[in-house]
């Protein structure tokens, strides 16, 4: 087998298994539940573009980054552990906010927030966590351009993958009903804190063991 077709399936694999579209949709369809079709599309759209932006960008520049602004993985690890270990709190407490529930004078103002979503936690640090992009820099580090290709083209295949997982999201709402649908919500705030207080681990063993 040709080692370029090796390389990108190992890639693609490891992209698999970190970003797991399967295991993301039920957490995309508990975040966006009480929002439109409509915007739904769009959250799933402008998170999957940002996730691949980011990613993309720290493929390519990711150590340079890091060393200009003195962030360590670490640090990074930290940082989006918290974030998403707070997430996962609102969510398990069943809590709602004006994003989920907007007043018809409010509505232009309350679905810009929604689209936040797609910001964080969705594209951060969901897609574009530490993990993802801790594996386009390694795969990227010290490679020549093809095979950085490689990688922007992997992670490309993914993120199509995911845009296809979440938009299908909505069958699985009808097919569920509501009451499943806030079963998976309190599930899924459950193990979104969970993996963010081990993102949290890791990255402060990771720090210890720096300094």
């Amino acid at each position: 087998m040709d080692n370029s077709l090796v390389h990108f399936s190992t890639i693609l694999m490891a992209f698999f298994a970190i970003m797991n579209p399967i295991a993301n949709t039920p957490l995309f369809v508990a975040l966006t539940n009480d929002v439109d079709s409509g915007m739904k599309k769009k959250i799933a759209i402008r998170s999957i573009a940002l996730a691949f932006v980011i990613i993309t960008v720290f493929a390519f520049a990711g150590r340079t980054i890091f060393d200009v602004f003195g962030i360590t993985l670490p640090a990074f690890r930290i940082a989006g552990g918290a974030l998403i270990a707070l997430v996962g709190y609102h969510m398990l407490q069943g809590e709602q906010s004006s994003v989920h529930h907007p007043s018809e004078d409010d509505k232009a103002k309350s679905n810009e927030s929604a689209l936040d979503i797609a910001i964080t936690p969705l594209a951060l640090p969901v897609l574009a966590g530490p993990g993802t992009i801790a594996t386009a820099m390694n795969f990227a580090a010290d490679s020549t351009m093809p095979e950085i290709i490689r990688v922007v083209g992997a992670l490309a295949v993914i993120c199509a993958l995911t845009l296809i997982s979440f938009l299908m999201g909505g069958r699985i709402t009808n097919f569920l009903g509501q009451n499943a649908i806030k079963v998976i919500t309190r599930l899924m705030g459950l193990i979104l804190a969970v993996i963010g207080v081990q993102m949290l681990v890791v990255g402060i063993n990771s720090a210890i063991k720096i300094t």
